[in-house]
């Protein structure tokens, strides 16, 4: 039997030349109750974890300074004794007192005199004045206000070239080592993850280093979320410095005069 349809009714069932069919999108099928359960009991979690722990550590440490600083105040001095209830963070009280208390000695002549008789009887004990020296100046370093140690986050290639990790200036590299390397060389800890108080001391020279313009803050974030917080990008980022080409670098060929 012939085919009777006209060329207009043709033309107006398929599509234009050039043009694409329509594509059909079917509608996103809703998720079921118990699938939207488990993204609610989830969702509870992510947002009440870091709280709960936040809330637990804290307490955790003002009960351990409670127990070890509550026993040093004599019996008659302890609120406790006269109260029918317990008081939390009367040792952490104690303890911020007792502190700023030897601070204010240390600033005068007398304190400053006794501090230093105190260091000079340490140095002479071989295996004491080793940790003492440590921690002090560590702690020095860490506390002082005009220390940039741990304030500005750098990527560096490690553990080879083409790997990269985030890491912290702690200074520059002095002394003895300084003096036997011919570079410029930086003092950097590149901490582990997602534990970062473990970590190795790397002595890199600067132009090998890129320095970010990220808070500390951030950059720890992104270390202990295993890369799973990313740190925004801020508008404006400041110019690094440049860096010279590395050996292994091919140089770039100039063109022919």
């Amino acid at each position: 039997m012939p085919d009777t349809t006209s060329n207009s009714e043709q033309s107006k069932s398929s599509p234009a030349e050039g043009e694409e069919a329509p594509v059909l999108i079917a509608p996103r099928r809703r998720p079921g109750i118990f699938t939207r359960l488990r993204n609610y009991f989830l969702t509870g979690v992510i947002v009440t974890a870091p709280i709960a722990l936040t809330i637990y550590l804290t307490w955790q440490f003002i009960d351990w300074v409670d127990s070890q600083a509550i026993p040093l105040l004599p019996a008659k001095y302890n609120p406790e004794n006269y109260l029918p209830f317990s008081l939390p963070g009367l040792g952490l009280v104690i303890m911020l007192v007792i502190l700023t208390f030897v601070g204010f000695l240390t600033a005068n002549i007398f304190g400053r005199t006794l501090l230093k008789t105190g260091e000079r009887l340490v140095n002479r004990m071989p295996v004491v004045r080793t940790i003492y020296g440590a921690l002090k100046q560590v702690l020095e370093t860490v506390l002082s206000q005009s220390s940039n140690s741990f304030r500005q986050a750098v990527l560096v290639e490690y553990p080879r070239r083409g790997i990269w990790t985030m890491a912290f200036v702690t200074g520059d590299t002095e002394g003895e080592v300084a003096e036997r390397l011919d570079d410029e060389m930086i003092n950097i800890y590149v901490p582990t993850t997602p534990n970062p108080t473990s970590g190795f001391l790397l002595m890199v020279p600067r132009r090998d280093l890129i320095f970010l313009d990220m808070p500390v803050e951030d950059a720890a974030k992104y270390i202990i979320s295993i890369g799973v917080i990313a740190p925004e990008v801020k508008a404006e980022i400041t110019e690094l410095p440049s860096r010279e080409p590395r050996e292994t670098e091919t140089p770039t060929r100039m063109s022919a005069e």
